[in-house]
């Protein structure tokens, strides 16, 4: 049901024609042959565990609302709100792209990450620093075979991720089963916003995405990541690739926490995202005007995150 692309043993085309086949249906995919250790993928989820096992008091310490890092408390997101009842039965921790000094901008959510405390998880920063980087390494590549699947030149979307954006998400999922027709869900139904989401899960289900009308699960897959397309990438395209919409939903038969950790790789905030030529024609004129990948982003954060506009002031005190 959910195609697989082995990095290790195909070509860029080969990869770009696996991408246009699938992109255009559900806009998901398995990927293995990524040559990421699977001990750092074991090191990412276990430290995940040990942050959301910190104490509520000290999680809630460690936010940053104004530059969206940091700790999510559980509730916070509501994804689908005309279709949930209450927020997403999960908390997160965002981690974005270090930056500080001269390079910081708050309005455009450029800045320090928090980190917990290294007497509380020593390692923690050095996972997910290390992790985040052999993550910008795959999606730099997909980029590329991207590029191929809509166009003749690998490089047609260098410019826009130079640099890219790039945020880690940890999420801890409740054992609270979802009641669907209650309208509690583990992650509401929604499409990411950026170009390409890589996550990391482990092996407990929940995930579904939309396919053909239908909610199909997508069962984790011991070592392989799923990607999936974002609404950015659907821009570009005109729609002939599809950002998919998802969802989690924990199921009652065996319950138990789950923990993922999806990698969203974006554009630089400042690119503007428009309709390639190659996807327009005076048949199919561009369906979508043209954006800037970071008002995209911010216009989405406003609408699914409770306390988001609460600090859009402290953004621009900071951001100048």
């Amino acid at each position: 049901m959910i195609p697989t692309v082995d990095l290790a043993r195909s070509s860029r085309r080969e990869v770009a024609a696996i991408l246009s086949q699938c992109c255009t249906d559900v806009g998901f995919l398995y990927l293995t042959g990524h040559s990421v250790p699977r001990s750092l993928l074991d090191d990412v989820l276990a430290q995940s565990k040990r942050l959301f096992d910190l104490p509520p008091q000290r999680k809630a310490a460690l936010s940053d609302p104004v530059l969206n890092r940091g700790f999510t408390r559980l509730g916070e997101e509501t994804l689908d709100p005309a279709n949930q009842t209450r927020g997403d039965t999960k908390e997160g921790y965002y981690i974005g792209d270090e930056v500080s000094g001269e390079g910081a901008d708050a309005a455009k959510l450029r800045g320090p990450n928090v980190w917990p405390d290294p007497a509380d998880l020593p390692e923690f920063r050095s996972v997910m620093e290390r992790y985040k980087e052999e993550a910008g390494r795959i999606c730099r590549e997909l980029v590329r075979c991207f590029a191929l699947a809509v166009s003749d030149d690998e490089f047609t979307f260098d410019r826009h991720f130079d640099p890219a954006s790039s945020f880690l998400r940890l999420l801890h999922y409740s054992a609270e089963p979802s009641d669907v027709d209650a309208g509690v869900y583990g992650c509401g139904a929604h499409s990411d916003y950026g170009m390409i989401t890589l996550l990391l899960t482990d092996d407990n289900p929940g995930l579904q995405v939309l396919k053909g009308g239908e909610w199909v699960d997508v069962h984790p897959r011991e070592g392989a990541f799923v990607v999936n397309i974002g609404d950015m990438f659907e821009r570009w395209t005109n729609g002939k690739f599809v950002s998919g919409r998802h969802r989690v939903v924990i199921p009652r038969e065996g319950t138990r926490e789950r923990y993922s950790a999806p990698f969203f790789f974006d554009p630089d905030f400042d690119a503007i995202v428009e309709v390639l030529e190659s996807c327009c024609d005076d048949e199919r004129p561009a369906r979508f005007p043209p954006i800037s990948s970071g008002q995209y982003l911010l216009d989405k954060y406003r609408a699914t995150h409770a306390d988001f506009d609460e600090h859009t002031e402290g953004r621009r005190e900071v951001g100048g």
